[in-house]
């Protein structure tokens, strides 16, 4: 299927940004695993930047913004359904208790008596006002005894939150988006620079624009410091005859919010970092029941209605992900937090604006995902974005609009060098350093076998490389079953976790049962392609150079193909020319050439026929000066890179001289 957009993600999120969209005359496709495990189903809807006291900045203004578009928001959507959001403009009292009263107060200037409102911390566009402890409880009877005083946020608001997620469900389907529920979306298929469709459990998905908004589960598909962040709750219920009077007010406390609806209370949120663990636990409820009876002492009569829990997509600054990612067609709306549905009206617009009219939001800059990238060695530039030649922009080493330095891009990771290189059949360690660093590459393949055994020349091997700055790539050399490769795919992930790359789920797939002449299995490495794949890793298949295998491996998930130029350590060159060319020419993920290449001028020809990054081993490291080969192999890759770019003169049958012929001395 094609549709204009396609957006990953069916929380409130996602539903906002499809909707307006739609709204604009963009045909919308939305994919969600599930529609009830959102976070939205998790919240309590207050709209609450003031009561949260989220620090002066972009996020703030952020905030402001998106609770100043709720009333027309909502209002928008309860005409396009005739269904009730719950929305209410009720303000937020936080209650102070004397313990905490100096802290929370925070830069506000605690009153001594009556309401008085105080700017210190907020704008005059947005007052908050101190009570006392007499009017505090004059204002909210049934507060807890120890309550001394309190703030009140008359801007800030509430919605309920499951009626929400119903109304935007209900006018996603009203106004014709489509919406696709049942999918898990497993890989982005990405090339040069733009994703090229979404592999799915339901078969490859495409679009001309793809937006990422699945919350807590964006790390699984792009490598974003997006983690879950589990929140427990409960609701109360009220008794129809109460000799107290009822709780009007959302109660904003230390550690604890009460939000009342209807007919019931609900009590929030624990905080967790214990990634997807679900289900409710004895402690957790037991710390949201003693501080929401601490500060509303009376609802300990009430009786228990219902428990629940959710993942919130927490970022390391707790602000959310907006705006452009490192492919042109992908804009990122994710790690919303605990404001997802705060963010959700301003985050839809300006998301709306960005697609559709190319228009970014200066608010948007602070939000870039760039800002989470340490700056990379200038040695060895590795995982780098970059906008080059990829997306159509001159630089300064651009020759009339070819770049010399348009980046590799494979599973979400961009690297600048295309030359990628092994460890083994080097006489020594050093010999190996040596070559590393003259071939300038940053993906290093490695045998997981070799260094699990300290089979020889793979001694200390873990150790000999800086993994800070070379990307590794462990491999399943030596496995001669899909059984066997798989096993050891997952001990490679391992492997590099214990060096440092938490995140490398990366793997090249060797599955080789002829011990002649090392030709890959293609039933086998089909078998564990699909496996892996499935499991989340990012499968690079070396394959022989058969176009029809090198496309069913696409289509099952892999993030490159790997076709052999001449069997392993040969050093025949290239002896598949014709096919690696049909490869290429239908491919829609990097094409790696791999084993056979033995010299520099082989390397050029396999890049001159426009693949996108070489693998070579045997051709340096069986050289009698390895170094000074590895280096020759990088100058060879980045002028058949260049070569293909630039694009060849014709072949032609007869001669064309150089010199004009005209204007010539003539006796």
């Amino acid at each position: 299927m094609t549709s204009e957009t396609v957006i990953i993600g069916g929380g409130v999120i996602g539903l906002a940004i499809a909707i307006e969209l739609k709204l604009r005359g963009t045909n919308v496709t939305v994919l969600c695993r599930d529609f009830q495990a959102a976070a939205t189903h998790a919240a309590a809807g207050m709209l609450a930047p003031d009561a949260e006291n989220i620090p002066n900045g972009a996020m703030r203004s952020l905030c402001w913004r998106s609770r100043a578009l709720y009333p027309d928001w909502t209002r928008k959507l309860e005409e396009l359904t005739g269904l009730n959001t719950g929305y209410r403009p009720c303000g937020i009292l936080a209650p102070v208790f004397e313990e905490a009263g100096g802290q929370r107060a925070g830069s506000r200037e605690q009153g001594a008596g009556g309401d008085r409102e105080v700017n210190s911390s907020s704008s005059p566009s947005s007052p908050s006002y101190w009570l006392n402890k007499e009017a505090i409880h004059q204002y909210q009877p049934g507060l807890g005894a120890e309550v001394v005083g309190g703030w009140w946020y008359p801007e800030d608001a509430q919605v309920d939150n499951k009626a929400l997620a119903h109304v935007l469900r209900t006018a996603a389907e009203s106004v014709g988006v489509e919406l696709k529920g049942g999918i898990t979306v497993e890989a982005f298929l990405q090339q040069q620079g733009q994703v090229v469709g979404v592999q799915t459990n339901a078969g490859m998905i495409h679009a001309a624009q793809y937006v990422l908004a699945s919350g807590a589960w964006s790390n699984e598909l792009l490598p974003l410091p997006v983690l879950p962040r589990k929140g427990q709750m409960l609701s109360v219920q009220i008794p129809e005859v109460s000799p107290e009077l009822p709780l009007k007010r959302v109660l904003f406390g230390q550690d604890i919010y009460i939000v009342p609806r209807r007919d019931r209370l609900v009590i929030g949120a624990t905080s967790e970092d214990v990634g997807f663990i679900p289900n409710n636990t004895p402690e957790g409820i037991q710390k949201l029941l003693q501080g929401a009876i601490r500060l509303y002492p009376q609802l300990k009569h009430y009786p228990i209605q219902e428990f629940w829990w959710g993942f919130r997509p927490a970022t390391p600054d707790e602000l959310p992900i907006l705006g452009t990612s490192y492919c042109q067609n992908l804009t990122l709306a994710t790690g919303h937090y605990r404001n997802g549905i705060l963010l959700a009206p301003i985050t839809a617009a300006l998301i709306a604006d960005f697609i559709l009219e190319q228009k970014s939001d200066p608010l948007l800059a602070n939000f870039h995902y760039s800002r989470f990238h340490s700056k990379p060695s200038t040695s060895t530039p590795m995982l780098t974005h970059s906008a080059n030649f990829s997306n159509g922009h001159h630089t300064p080493d651009a020759m009339n609009g070819v770049s010399t330095n348009s980046p590799l891009i494979i599973a979400g990771k961009t690297f600048q060098s295309r030359l990628m290189t092994g460890t083994g059949k080097y006489r020594s360690i050093e010999e190996m350093q040596q070559s590393i660093a003259a071939s300038d590459c940053q993906i290093v393949t490695v045998a997981v076998r070799r260094v699990q055994t300290k089979a020889p020349g793979h001694e200390g091997l873990a150790e000999a490389l800086d993994w800070q700055k070379i990307w590794m790539l462990p491999n399943t050399a030596g496995c001669q079953t899909a059984e066997e490769a798989i096993r050891v795919a997952r001990l490679g992930r391992e492997m590099a976790k214990l060096l440092g790359q938490e995140d490398n789920n990366f793997v090249k797939l060797e599955v080789i049962p002829d011990l002649k002449y090392l030709l890959p299995d293609p039933i086998g490495t089909l078998q564990a392609a699909e496996q892996l794949v499935k499991e989340g890793f990012a499968v690079l298949p070396y394959i022989n150079a058969d176009p029809m295998l090198a496309k069913r491996l696409e289509e099952v998930g892999c993030a490159t193909v790997m076709p052999l130029a001449s069997p392993i350590g040969s050093g025949q060159g290239l002896k598949t020319t014709a096919n690696i060319q049909i490869i290429i020419e239908n491919a829609g993920i990097p094409v790696v050439v791999d084993a056979g290449i033995g010299s520099p001028s082989e390397a050029a020809q396999a890049m001159e026929l426009g693949a996108d990054a070489l693998l070579i081993n045997s051709a340096i490291a069986l050289s009698p000066n390895p170094a000074a080969m590895a280096r020759a192999m990088n100058l060879a890759t980045v002028a058949g890179r260049l070569a293909y770019l630039a694009g060849r003169m014709p072949i032609k049958d007869y001669a064309s001289p150089s010199s004009p012929l005209t204007g010539t001395i003539t006796s």
